[in-house]
């Protein structure tokens, strides 16, 4: 009688260890590789699927079946103890019970399972789904009456707020913290969320720095500045540098010179030209990358409300707001930046925050400003003068240079996270 009472705890016991092991490996198994699996056609893994993807009546049914062996566990083991020592059975029975649940039924088999999450998961997928579909029923009335009592208290049942967006954010900060990510591919991976929430007025490149052609010159100088730039599309103007006519592509003009036998005079630049293709400044770079595949263009003017041009954007400039910088033998290091030998930077007011951070490494905030004199104007709530120095977001900024109402060069360095200061004139 003893003995077969202590087989039927032993065997309870065993029975919560085996739902304690599926709760730990189906909510820690990888839904990547198990969704991978299921495209193969594992079976199994199809199974593992159709259970994670309702959390709720899963977890409801483990604990479930779980508290219900461990209930009766502790009520036989009681009962045993009590025959064989009287009243002392009852804390007897408490310390023994609790020591082998402990131990057995919730640390070893859950230790066991977040080593082997995914092939457990496929293992007891089967059994586990039987019970799932035997105790539905209780689940659904246990969490109804869960949901009432909440709602009668003031309390919203719980929801997943979390975004797949989020998820797979936490998923890359979470392994580049683990020195599994390495910088280079954590920015790639992150780049490509990150145009979603861009516009094309951060990647753009000012107009300050567009290279562009007078039209009303003689064609054999429209030549020589075209093929003496290092860039391949040349936005053309006529008159005032707002006006543009027209785009010059580099290889249009030499196949036009070689057709007109190797001679540039008497060659008409205007009709090699391409029709200029204006985009709002406020444009998602997701959307701009769109449209730059669905066109077959990479070239794009960028306009603010009034038309007024304000720089450009290319496909290459938001690829490289994914890859990183993309260079070639014309390519010069990041226009408006001078590095110092002291870790400083020099840097003129119309470079862009991001343009900055990629040339040094920093992570200076670009939420709500795109240039460097912006963000110091933000920050400061003024326009400073030549010779003040702003200290904020871990870096200290010197104004160099000021025309009218425009910063038109700083000077920035790093300083310790526990100097800070506001402003020295």
């Amino acid at each position: 009688m003893i003995i077969g009472t202590i087989i039927a705890i032993m065997a309870l016991i065993c029975m919560s260890a085996f739902f304690s092991g599926s709760e730990t490996a189906l909510t820690a198994a990888s839904r990547a590789r198990i969704h991978t699996l299921d495209r193969e056609g594992d079976a199994r893994a199809r199974l593992v699927n159709r259970l994670i993807s309702d959390r709720e009546r899963l977890i409801g049914a483990i604990l479930l079946g779980n508290h219900l062996v461990k209930v009766l566990a502790s009520a036989i083991a009681t009962s045993l103890f009590i025959s064989l020592f009287g009243q002392s059975g009852v804390a007897i029975a408490t310390a023994v019970m609790t020591a082998l649940v402990l131990i057995f039924a919730e640390v070893l088999p859950k230790t066991y399972a977040i080593t082997r999450a995914d092939s457990m998961a496929m293992s007891v997928a089967r059994p586990i789904s039987w019970l799932v579909g035997a105790a539905s029923w209780v689940v659904f009335s246990i969490q109804a009456v869960v949901n009432i009592t909440l709602r009668l208290i003031g309390v919203q049942p719980p929801t997943d707020a979390v975004t797949p967006e989020e998820d797979i954010r936490g998923t890359i900060d979470l392994h580049h913290s683990e020195e599994g990510l390495d910088a280079k591919d954590r920015h790639r991976l992150v780049g490509a969320l990150d145009l979603k929430d861009m516009k094309v007025e951060e990647v753009m490149i000012h107009r300050k720095n567009i290279t562009m052609i007078d039209a009303d010159q003689p064609s054999d100088c429209i030549v020589r500045q075209a093929l003496a730039s290092p860039h391949t599309r040349l936005p053309l103007y006529r008159g005032d540098q707002e006006e543009i006519i027209g785009v010059l592509h580099v290889k249009d003009l030499l196949r036009a010179v070689v057709g007109h036998g190797g001679e540039i005079e008497g060659l008409n630049v205007l009709e090699l030209c391409r029709d200029p293709w204006f985009v709002p400044e406020t444009t998602r770079v997701e959307d701009q990358l769109d449209l730059f595949l669905k066109q077959r263009s990479h070239f794009a003017l960028v306009v603010d409300e009034y038309g007024t041009l304000q720089g450009l954007v290319t496909l290459e400039d938001i690829l490289e707001e994914i890859v990183g910088d993309i260079r070639d033998e014309h390519d010069v290091v990041v226009q408006g930046v001078r590095p110092q030998a002291d870790g400083a930077v020099y840097a003129e007011g119309w470079v862009t925050i991001r343009d900055l951070n990629r040339a040094t490494g920093w992570f200076l905030p670009d939420d709500e400003a795109v240039t460097v004199a912006g963000l110091v104007i933000h920050e400061a709530q003024t326009i400073p003068e030549p010779g003040q120095r702003f200290s904020f977001h871990g870096h200290r900024f010197d104004i160099v240079r000021k025309t009218r109402n425009q910063i038109t060069g700083l000077k920035i360095a790093p300083v310790p996270d526990d100097h800070s200061e506001s402003e020295d004139s």
